[in-house]
């Protein structure tokens, strides 16, 4: 029975090249290496990088400076809209969020953002919520919901 693992057509599959094995082979003597010089020496060749014998560009240039990626604050945002959609009353929590699937992955470990968006409208409890934007402060505060921070225990 013929099968995708034992179909074959005429030309599917090829001898290796065998490279160094004599002149019959067509790729005797020097076997596509050229003639001597260090590339053409086992193990020969140039490190990534090297500009023949000048100072290579790395090491010219200054390493100095100051990168903020390491002390670099992420957040987990979640917009309005979203909340909106999965929420009709009551309290907003991360728990409750990563219950509706808003939160998945890292994300459920990083601080909370929200975000704002058109036409929220829905009076909600947001309960230990790290931060909002300012438009999103005014959208909760013009439909009537809350924020509040509790202490954790």
């Amino acid at each position: 029975m013929l099968t995708l693992n034992n179909l074959k057509s005429p030309g599917s599959t090829r001898n290796t090249k065998r490279i160094g094995r004599g002149q019959g082979s067509g790729w005797g003597q020097q076997a596509g290496k050229g003639h001597k010089g260090q590339k053409a020496r086992s193990g020969g060749g140039i490190m990534l990088g090297f500009e023949g014998g000048q100072m290579p560009i790395y090491r010219r240039l200054p390493k100095r400076g100051f990168s903020n990626a390491p002390f670099k604050k992420e957040y987990a945002n979640v917009s309005l809209e979203q909340v909106a959609a999965k929420f009709t009353s009551g309290e907003v929590t991360r728990e409750a969020l990563v219950e509706a699937g808003l939160l998945s992955g890292i994300n459920k470990r990083l601080p909370i953002k929200v975000l704002n968006s058109e036409g929220f409208n829905t009076a909600l409890t947001f309960v230990n919520i790290e931060k909002f934007s300012k438009t999103a402060l005014a959208a909760i505060e013009k439909a009537g919901g809350k924020i509040e921070t509790r202490e954790s225990k």
